[in-house]
C-alpha cells in the first residue's frame, strides 16, 4: 500500500489561525446563548450526566470559564478550539483518500468556511465536541478499513467511548458505519480480537454516562421522545432541504461527488462504508423524527472524499466555469458567514437572518432580562422578599437570573425545566410570592400548584429582537401546595 502524501500543515496552519482569530474577534457580540447559560449552570454542578445531555460539554464549560473568566469570550474559548481540531481532522481525512495539498487545502477551507461549523465553532453546544468527535471517529474508521490494521479498533473504542459521554448522537454514527461495512466490506476487520477491545474501552468510558442516565430513569430517552413527539413531522418535512443549506449549498456537488467516488474508483473501495453509512443515518433520522443537523457531521468526510473530484472538474473547465463557481462559492460564504456569525448589528437580525438561524437571536437580550425580573422582584413588599421565590420557566432564563441575577441583588433562581429541576426544589420554608417568568397553561398542573396570578411586567429586550423571551410575561403568584409537594407535578423534560 502507498505512502500517504505529507500533511500540508503550514496552510493548514494559516487557515486555523484566520479561523482562531474571527471566532475570537467576534466571540463578545451580543452575549450568551441560552444553552450557554445552562452549560455554566450545570458545570458549577459537575456530575456524570443531566436530564438532556452528557456530562463533556457542561465540563467543558466549566474548564473554559475557570481559565479564561464566565464570559462569553471566555466560555468560547474552547468552542474555537474544537473548530480548529475539526477543520485539521477533516484535512487529514481528505489525506486518508490520497489528497495531497491542494485537496487539504480545499477541504480546511471548505469545513471552516461551513455555516455549521461556523454555528458550533463560535457558541459552545454539545454539537462543538460532538461535529469534533464524529470527524475523529470517522478518521480513525477509515484508518482501519484502509489498512486492515486490527489495532486501529482500540483508537475508535476510545473516540466513541468520548462521543457517547458527549451525546448519545454517535451511536448513528457507529450503526451507519457497521451497516456500510457489512453490506460493502471490508469484513475481514471485523475478524480481530482488537474488536472486542475496542469496544471494552468503549463501554469502560461510557458506563459511568450510562449508569448515571439509568440511575435516573433514562431522562435523555425521555427529552428525546418529546423532540420527536412535537418536531417529529416538521423535522422529516425539512430534512431532505436542511441537508442541502446546512454546510453550504456550494458544497453540495461536493459531497455528493464524495458519496459517488468510491464506487467509481477501485482504489477507494475500502472507502465504499462511508458512502452508505450516510443514507443509513439519514433514514434513521427519518424514522425516529430527528433533527436535520444531526446528520451533518458526517458529511464533513464526504466532502473531504469528494474534494479530490471536485477539483479535478473544476480543472478541466475554462474561465467561465472557474469565475461562476467562484462566483457562486463567494456568495454562499458571504451568506454562511451572516447566518453563523455575530457580524450584522443585533437590531438588524429580525427578518431573514432569524429566519434562517434563530440562534443569533437566543444570544441577545439577557442582561436586559435580568433587569426586569429585577425590576419586578423590588416590587414585592420587603416583609415578604425574604421568603419569595423567583421560579423561571426554562433553563436559559433560569441560567440567565443565576449568572446576572446577583449583581442586581436577586437570589437563586429555580425553574422545573431540564436539569434545574433536579437542583431544586425550593425550600418549603419559601411560603412568599412567586415570581413567575412565563405564562402558565389553564389546562397544566402548574395551573393548580401556582395560583391566583397577576401579571406585573412585560420583558422587552433593547435591541428589539424577536427572541424567545421577547414578550414574556413577568407575575407574581402565590403557591397553593408546599415546593417539596408540588415539585415533581410541575417538572417539564422539554
Amino acid at each position: 500500500m502507498g505512502a500517504l502524501p505529507r500533511f500540508a500543515a503550514l496552510p493548514i496552519g494559516i487557515v486555523v489561525a484566520g479561523q482562531a482569530v474571527v471566532l475570537t474577534a467576534l466571540s463578545g457580540r451580543y452575549g450568551f446563548h441560552r444553552d450557554e447559560l445552562y452549560f455554566v449552570a450545570a458545570g458549577r454542578r459537575p456530575d456524570w450526566g443531566y436530564v438532556d445531555n452528557p456530562p463533556i460539554t457542561p465540563w467543558l464549560a466549566r474548564a473554559s470559564t475557570a481559565v479564561f473568566g464566565e464570559t462569553p469570550v471566555g466560555l468560547r474559548v474552547v468552542a474555537t478550539l474544537l473548530g480548529m481540531a475539526t477543520v485539521v481532522v477533516v484535512a487529514l481525512i481528505a489525506r486518508e483518500f490520497g489528497g495531497g495539498r491542494g485537496v487539504q487545502l480545499f477541504t480546511a477551507i471548505a469545513t471552516a468556511l461551513s455555516t455549521y461549523v461556523l454555528v458550533v465553532s463560535h457558541m459552545l453546544a454539545t454539537n462543538s465536541a460532538d461535529v469534533l468527535l464524529w470527524s475523529v471517529l470517522a478518521l480513525f474508521a477509515l484508518r482501519l478499513l484502509r489498512t486492515g490494521d486490527g489495532r486501529w479498533w482500540l483508537a475508535i473504542g476510545a473516540a466513541a467511548g468520548l462521543g457517547l459521554a458527549n451525546k448519545w448522537l454517535v451511536l448513528l454514527l457507529l450503526s451507519g458505519l457497521g451497516v456500510g461495512v457489512a453490506v460493502t466490506g471490508p469484513r475481514r476487520v471485523l475478524r480481530t480480537r482488537w474488536l472486542a477491545a475496542g469496544v471494552g474501552i468503549a463501554l469502560v468510558l461510557a458506563a459511568p454516562v450510562v449508569l448515571w442516565q439509568a440511575s435516573h430513569g433514562w431522562p435523555m430517552l425521555t427529552v428525546a421522545g418529546g423532540i420527536s413527539e412535537d418536531d417529529g413531522a416538521g423535522n422529516r418535512l425539512l430534512f431532505v432541504p436542511m441537508q442541502l443549506v446546512l454546510l453550504s449549498p456550494v458544497l453540495v456537488p461536493v459531497w455528493i461527488a464524495g458519496l459517488v467516488r468510491p464506487w467509481r474508483e477501485p482504489g477507494l473501495r475500502w472507502a465504499r462504508p462511508l458512502a452508505v453509512a450516510y443514507p443509513v443515518v439519514c433514514a434513521e433520522l427519518l424514522v425516529v423524527g430527528g433533527k436535520p443537523y444531526y446528520s451533518v457531521p458526517l458529511l464533513l468526510p464526504l466532502v473531504a472524499l469528494g474534494a479530490e473530484p471536485a477539483l479535478r472538474w473544476l480543472g478541466r473547465g475554462g474561465t467561465a466555469r472557474r469565475v461562476l463557481t467562484g462566483a457562486a462559492a463567494a456568495v454562499c460564504v458571504a451568506v454562511s458567514v451572516l447566518i453563523g456569525l455575530p457580524v450584522v448589528p443585533a437590531a438588524a437580525l429580525n427578518g431573514p437572518l432569524l429566519a434562517m438561524n434563530k440562534e443569533p437571536g437566543e444570544q441577545v437580550g439577557w442582561p436586559d432580562f435580568a433587569g426586569s425580573v429585577a425590576g419586578v422582584w423590588q416590587r414585592i413588599p420587603d416583609t415578604e422578599r425574604d421568603t419569595a421565590v423567583i421560579l423561571a420557566g426554562n433553563y436559559g432564563e433560569a441560567g440567565a437570573l443565576e449568572r446576572y441575577g446577583p449583581e442586581l441583588g436577586l437570589p437563586q433562581p429555580y425553574s422545573p425545566h431540564m436539569s434545574y429541576a433536579d437542583w431544586g426544589p425550593p425550600p418549603d420554608r419559601l411560603v412568599g410570592p412567586v415570581l413567575l417568568v412565563g405564562r402558565v397553561r389553564p389546562d397544566s398542573p402548574a395551573a393548580r400548584l401556582i395560583t391566583r396570578c397577576r401579571l406585573v411586567a412585560k420583558h422587552h429586550n433593547a435591541a428589539g429582537v424577536d427572541n424567545d423571551e421577547e414578550g414574556v410575561p413577568l407575575s407574581l403568584c402565590e403557591p397553593a401546595r408546599p415546593w417539596s409537594e408540588a415539585w415533581p407535578r410541575l417538572r417539564r423534560y422539554y
